[in-house]
Protein backbone atom coordinates (compact mmCIF):
# COMPACT_ATOMS: atom_id res chain seq x y z
CA UNK A 1 0.00 0.00 0.00
CA UNK A 2 1.65 3.38 -0.77
CA UNK A 3 0.78 6.53 1.39
CA UNK A 4 2.17 9.98 1.48
CA UNK A 5 2.74 12.67 3.49
CA UNK A 6 0.24 15.78 4.34
CA UNK A 7 1.94 19.39 4.43
CA UNK A 8 2.31 19.30 7.83
CA UNK A 9 4.34 16.20 8.06
CA UNK A 10 1.53 13.40 8.61
CA UNK A 11 1.87 9.86 7.48
CA UNK A 12 -1.02 8.64 5.39
CA UNK A 13 -2.36 5.60 3.66
CA UNK A 14 -3.48 6.21 -0.02
CA UNK A 15 -6.25 3.84 0.05
CA UNK A 16 -9.22 6.01 0.49
CA UNK A 17 -10.66 2.69 2.41
CA UNK A 18 -8.53 2.56 5.24
CA UNK A 19 -8.89 6.65 5.62
CA UNK A 20 -10.50 7.76 8.89
CA UNK A 21 -14.27 8.49 8.11
CA UNK A 22 -16.29 11.33 9.58
CA UNK A 23 -19.04 10.59 12.41
CA UNK A 24 -22.11 11.02 11.72
CA UNK A 25 -25.74 10.86 13.48
CA UNK A 26 -27.33 7.94 13.44
CA UNK A 27 -31.26 8.70 12.13
CA UNK A 28 -33.74 6.25 12.07
CA UNK A 29 -36.54 7.05 9.63
CA UNK A 30 -38.76 4.78 11.80
CA UNK A 31 -38.49 7.36 15.35
CA UNK A 32 -38.32 10.48 13.64
CA UNK A 33 -37.33 13.44 16.11
CA UNK A 34 -38.72 16.16 15.20
CA UNK A 35 -42.39 16.78 15.19
CA UNK A 36 -43.16 17.84 11.90
CA UNK A 37 -42.05 14.73 10.55
CA UNK A 38 -44.32 12.42 13.42
CA UNK A 39 -47.07 14.70 11.89
CA UNK A 40 -46.19 13.46 8.53
CA UNK A 41 -46.38 10.09 9.17
CA UNK A 42 -49.81 10.39 10.60
CA UNK A 43 -51.14 12.17 7.41
CA UNK A 44 -49.38 9.84 5.62
CA UNK A 45 -50.31 6.81 7.16
CA UNK A 46 -54.48 8.18 7.02
CA UNK A 47 -54.09 9.07 2.98
CA UNK A 48 -53.23 5.74 2.17
CA UNK A 49 -56.01 4.11 4.37
CA UNK A 50 -58.43 6.56 2.50
CA UNK A 51 -57.27 5.52 -0.79
CA UNK A 52 -57.49 1.96 0.29
CA UNK A 53 -61.11 2.52 1.13
CA UNK A 54 -61.77 4.89 -2.24
CA UNK A 55 -59.77 2.74 -4.53
CA UNK A 56 -60.76 -0.90 -3.65
CA UNK A 57 -58.08 -3.31 -5.44
CA UNK A 58 -60.78 -5.96 -6.30
CA UNK A 59 -63.77 -6.18 -8.76
CA UNK A 60 -66.88 -4.99 -6.73
CA UNK A 61 -68.74 -7.57 -8.57
CA UNK A 62 -66.40 -10.93 -8.55
CA UNK A 63 -63.91 -10.26 -6.49
CA UNK A 64 -61.00 -10.41 -9.16
CA UNK A 65 -57.97 -8.38 -7.45
CA UNK A 66 -56.49 -5.20 -9.01
CA UNK A 67 -59.30 -3.65 -10.54
CA UNK A 68 -62.94 -1.93 -9.53
CA UNK A 69 -64.37 -3.68 -12.44
CA UNK A 70 -62.71 -6.54 -14.37
CA UNK A 71 -62.78 -6.78 -17.98
CA UNK A 72 -64.83 -10.22 -17.64
CA UNK A 73 -67.90 -8.27 -15.12
CA UNK A 74 -67.24 -5.44 -17.79
CA UNK A 75 -68.75 -6.70 -20.67
CA UNK A 76 -71.18 -8.33 -18.75
CA UNK A 77 -72.85 -5.29 -17.53
CA UNK A 78 -72.69 -3.90 -21.12
CA UNK A 79 -74.57 -7.16 -22.35
CA UNK A 80 -76.95 -5.94 -19.75
CA UNK A 81 -77.32 -2.76 -21.51
CA UNK A 82 -77.15 -3.39 -24.66
CA UNK A 83 -80.55 -2.35 -25.81
CA UNK A 84 -82.19 0.50 -23.50
CA UNK A 85 -85.76 -0.06 -23.42
CA UNK A 86 -89.06 1.90 -22.21
CA UNK A 87 -89.48 0.69 -18.45
CA UNK A 88 -92.65 3.06 -17.25
CA UNK A 89 -95.09 0.46 -17.38
CA UNK A 90 -93.06 -0.90 -14.12
CA UNK A 91 -93.35 2.16 -12.17
CA UNK A 92 -96.92 2.41 -10.93
CA UNK A 93 -96.61 6.10 -10.25
CA UNK A 94 -96.42 6.78 -13.56
CA UNK A 95 -98.76 5.00 -15.52
CA UNK A 96 -102.69 6.17 -15.25
CA UNK A 97 -105.45 4.01 -13.92
CA UNK A 98 -106.43 3.66 -17.83
CA UNK A 99 -103.41 1.97 -19.08
CA UNK A 100 -101.97 5.39 -20.47
CA UNK A 101 -98.60 7.16 -20.04
CA UNK A 102 -98.23 9.28 -17.42
CA UNK A 103 -94.57 9.69 -17.82
CA UNK A 104 -92.21 7.94 -20.41
CA UNK A 105 -88.59 6.46 -19.18
CA UNK A 106 -85.90 4.98 -21.02
CA UNK A 107 -83.97 2.53 -18.73
CA UNK A 108 -80.05 1.43 -19.58
CA UNK A 109 -81.01 -2.49 -18.04
CA UNK A 110 -82.97 -4.14 -15.00
CA UNK A 111 -81.38 -3.56 -11.72
CA UNK A 112 -79.51 -7.03 -11.47
CA UNK A 113 -76.38 -8.96 -11.36
CA UNK A 114 -73.32 -6.58 -12.55
CA UNK A 115 -75.46 -3.70 -13.37
CA UNK A 116 -77.14 -3.48 -10.03
CA UNK A 117 -73.49 -4.15 -8.18
CA UNK A 118 -71.61 -1.71 -9.79
CA UNK A 119 -74.55 1.23 -8.83
CA UNK A 120 -74.45 0.42 -5.44
CA UNK A 121 -70.32 0.20 -5.30
CA UNK A 122 -70.44 3.56 -7.19
CA UNK A 123 -72.85 5.05 -4.86
CA UNK A 124 -71.41 4.40 -1.68
CA UNK A 125 -67.73 4.57 -2.81
CA UNK A 126 -67.92 6.79 -6.30
CA UNK A 127 -64.86 5.00 -7.65
CA UNK A 128 -63.66 6.37 -10.70
CA UNK A 129 -63.47 3.53 -13.02
CA UNK A 130 -66.73 2.39 -11.80
CA UNK A 131 -67.73 6.37 -12.96
CA UNK A 132 -66.19 6.07 -16.78
CA UNK A 133 -68.16 2.56 -17.26
CA UNK A 134 -71.55 3.71 -15.99
CA UNK A 135 -71.09 7.38 -17.84
CA UNK A 136 -70.83 5.27 -20.55
CA UNK A 137 -73.85 3.40 -20.07
CA UNK A 138 -75.80 6.42 -18.87
CA UNK A 139 -74.70 8.17 -22.34
CA UNK A 140 -76.03 5.00 -24.68
CA UNK A 141 -79.62 5.43 -22.53
CA UNK A 142 -80.06 9.27 -23.36
CA UNK A 143 -78.53 8.74 -26.82
CA UNK A 144 -81.46 6.22 -27.78
CA UNK A 145 -83.71 8.99 -25.68
CA UNK A 146 -82.90 11.80 -27.59
CA UNK A 147 -82.53 10.35 -30.68
CA UNK A 148 -84.38 12.00 -33.83
CA UNK A 149 -85.90 14.80 -31.47
CA UNK A 150 -84.75 18.67 -30.75
CA UNK A 151 -82.29 20.22 -28.52
CA UNK A 152 -83.09 18.35 -24.96
CA UNK A 153 -81.93 19.68 -21.64
CA UNK A 154 -80.62 17.05 -19.01
CA UNK A 155 -82.27 17.80 -15.18
CA UNK A 156 -80.33 15.53 -12.55
CA UNK A 157 -82.45 14.18 -9.82
CA UNK A 158 -80.82 15.87 -6.71
CA UNK A 159 -79.51 13.39 -4.05
CA UNK A 160 -81.56 14.08 -0.31
CA UNK A 161 -79.40 16.51 2.31
CA UNK A 162 -78.35 13.30 4.12
CA UNK A 163 -77.26 11.45 1.53
CA UNK A 164 -74.90 13.96 -0.10
CA UNK A 165 -73.46 14.35 3.38
CA UNK A 166 -73.27 10.66 4.10
CA UNK A 167 -71.49 10.31 0.57
CA UNK A 168 -69.57 13.67 -0.20
CA UNK A 169 -71.06 13.52 -3.79
CA UNK A 170 -74.07 13.22 -5.56
CA UNK A 171 -74.30 10.09 -8.21
CA UNK A 172 -76.46 11.26 -10.96
CA UNK A 173 -74.54 14.78 -10.73
CA UNK A 174 -70.87 13.04 -11.02
CA UNK A 175 -72.36 10.62 -13.65
CA UNK A 176 -73.87 13.40 -15.94
CA UNK A 177 -70.69 15.34 -15.69
CA UNK A 178 -69.13 13.30 -17.80
CA UNK A 179 -71.60 12.01 -20.17
CA UNK A 180 -72.02 15.33 -22.56
CA UNK A 181 -68.79 15.13 -24.21
CA UNK A 182 -69.33 11.19 -25.15
CA UNK A 183 -72.33 12.73 -28.05
CA UNK A 184 -71.27 12.50 -31.30
CA UNK A 185 -73.83 15.02 -32.32
CA UNK A 186 -75.28 18.17 -30.56
CA UNK A 187 -74.60 18.35 -27.09
CA UNK A 188 -78.02 18.14 -24.94
CA UNK A 189 -78.13 21.06 -22.61
CA UNK A 190 -77.41 20.24 -19.12
CA UNK A 191 -79.00 22.39 -15.53
CA UNK A 192 -79.02 21.56 -12.03
CA UNK A 193 -82.00 23.33 -11.20
CA UNK A 194 -83.92 20.68 -9.09
CA UNK A 195 -83.33 20.98 -5.09
CA UNK A 196 -84.54 18.69 -2.30
CA UNK A 197 -86.90 20.62 0.56
CA UNK A 198 -88.44 19.81 3.28
CA UNK A 199 -91.79 18.16 2.54
CA UNK A 200 -94.89 20.74 2.88
CA UNK A 201 -96.43 21.16 5.97
CA UNK A 202 -94.36 18.44 7.53
CA UNK A 203 -91.17 18.58 9.72
CA UNK A 204 -87.85 17.55 8.23
CA UNK A 205 -87.28 13.93 7.34
CA UNK A 206 -90.72 13.73 8.22
CA UNK A 207 -93.64 13.15 6.46
CA UNK A 208 -97.37 13.56 7.11
CA UNK A 209 -97.72 10.03 8.11
CA UNK A 210 -94.36 10.08 10.25
CA UNK A 211 -92.32 8.24 8.31
CA UNK A 212 -88.94 8.86 8.31
CA UNK A 213 -85.51 7.46 6.77
CA UNK A 214 -84.86 6.50 3.28
CA UNK A 215 -87.43 4.86 0.69
CA UNK A 216 -86.20 1.24 0.28
CA UNK A 217 -88.96 -1.16 1.45
CA UNK A 218 -91.50 1.24 0.97
CA UNK A 219 -94.70 0.96 -1.30
CA UNK A 220 -95.89 2.59 -4.04
CA UNK A 221 -98.15 5.14 -1.49
CA UNK A 222 -95.75 5.41 0.89
CA UNK A 223 -93.15 6.33 -1.65
CA UNK A 224 -95.23 8.37 -3.07
CA UNK A 225 -96.35 10.23 0.26
CA UNK A 226 -92.54 11.12 1.30
CA UNK A 227 -92.11 12.60 -1.96
CA UNK A 228 -94.51 14.35 -2.52
CA UNK A 229 -93.90 18.51 -2.27
CA UNK A 230 -89.98 17.53 -1.63
CA UNK A 231 -88.58 19.22 -4.71
CA UNK A 232 -88.53 22.54 -6.80
CA UNK A 233 -86.42 24.35 -8.80
CA UNK A 234 -83.49 26.44 -8.18
CA UNK A 235 -84.17 30.23 -6.76
CA UNK A 236 -82.91 32.63 -9.74
CA UNK A 237 -82.32 32.64 -13.12
CA UNK A 238 -81.01 28.82 -12.98
CA UNK A 239 -84.79 28.36 -12.17
CA UNK A 240 -86.50 30.63 -14.34
CA UNK A 241 -84.20 29.06 -16.98
CA UNK A 242 -86.17 26.41 -17.58
CA UNK A 243 -89.66 28.28 -19.18
CA UNK A 244 -90.32 26.62 -22.59
CA UNK A 245 -87.61 24.35 -22.28
CA UNK A 246 -87.97 20.35 -23.46
CA UNK A 247 -86.03 18.86 -20.45
CA UNK A 248 -85.55 15.34 -20.31
CA UNK A 249 -85.11 14.00 -16.12
CA UNK A 250 -82.10 11.89 -15.34
CA UNK A 251 -81.68 9.60 -12.12
CA UNK A 252 -80.05 6.10 -11.57
CA UNK A 253 -82.75 3.49 -10.55
CA UNK A 254 -86.79 3.69 -11.01
CA UNK A 255 -88.67 1.87 -8.82
CA UNK A 256 -92.41 2.95 -8.24
CA UNK A 257 -91.65 6.65 -10.11
CA UNK A 258 -92.61 8.36 -7.49
CA UNK A 259 -89.59 10.54 -7.46
CA UNK A 260 -89.47 11.00 -11.22
CA UNK A 261 -93.23 12.03 -10.61
CA UNK A 262 -92.39 14.52 -8.51
CA UNK A 263 -89.42 16.03 -10.48
CA UNK A 264 -91.70 16.35 -13.41
CA UNK A 265 -94.13 18.26 -11.18
CA UNK A 266 -91.36 20.96 -10.11
CA UNK A 267 -90.46 21.18 -13.62
CA UNK A 268 -93.86 21.47 -14.71
CA UNK A 269 -94.33 24.77 -12.26
CA UNK A 270 -91.37 26.50 -13.46
CA UNK A 271 -92.30 26.28 -16.83
CA UNK A 272 -90.52 23.94 -18.11
CA UNK A 273 -91.98 21.12 -20.32
CA UNK A 274 -91.04 17.44 -19.46
CA UNK A 275 -90.46 14.99 -22.41
CA UNK A 276 -89.68 11.89 -20.62
CA UNK A 277 -86.70 10.44 -18.12
CA UNK A 278 -83.80 8.65 -18.88
CA UNK A 279 -82.40 6.03 -15.85
CA UNK A 280 -79.31 3.66 -15.47
CA UNK A 281 -81.49 1.06 -14.20
CA UNK A 282 -85.27 -0.21 -13.76
CA UNK A 283 -86.00 -2.26 -10.74
CA UNK A 284 -89.13 -4.03 -12.05
CA UNK A 285 -89.05 -5.12 -15.83
CA UNK A 286 -92.08 -4.01 -18.07
CA UNK A 287 -94.36 -6.14 -18.84
CA UNK A 288 -92.66 -6.76 -21.81
CA UNK A 289 -89.04 -5.55 -22.18
CA UNK A 290 -88.97 -3.44 -25.24
CA UNK A 291 -85.62 -2.44 -27.59
CA UNK A 292 -85.32 0.78 -29.73
CA UNK A 293 -86.94 -1.48 -32.93
CA UNK A 294 -90.02 -3.05 -30.67
CA UNK A 295 -91.16 0.28 -29.20
CA UNK A 296 -94.95 -0.32 -28.26
CA UNK A 297 -95.57 3.93 -28.30
CA UNK A 298 -95.38 6.27 -31.38
CA UNK A 299 -92.12 7.46 -32.26
CA UNK A 300 -89.02 5.89 -31.07
CA UNK A 301 -88.56 7.05 -27.40
CA UNK A 302 -89.10 10.10 -25.41
CA UNK A 303 -89.57 13.17 -28.21
CA UNK A 304 -92.66 11.74 -29.94
CA UNK A 305 -94.32 10.15 -27.27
Amino acid sequence: MGSHRTRDGRKISADPDHLAQPLWHARHRGEPRQRLLQAWDLLAGAAADIVALALPVECVCCGKEDLALCAGCERRLRMLTRHPFRAETGAPALMDTDGSVILPVVAAGIYREELSQSILAFKRHGQGQLRTVLSKVLASALAAAYAGTDAMVLIPVPSSGSAYRKRGFSPVHLLLAGVRRRFHGPRPEYKDALRKVRNRGTGIGLTENGLSGGQKGLGRGDRSRRVRGSMRTARGARGRSLRGKECIIVDDVLTTGATLAEAARAIHEAGGIVRGAVVLAAARAPAAAIGPAQSRYPGDYLGHS
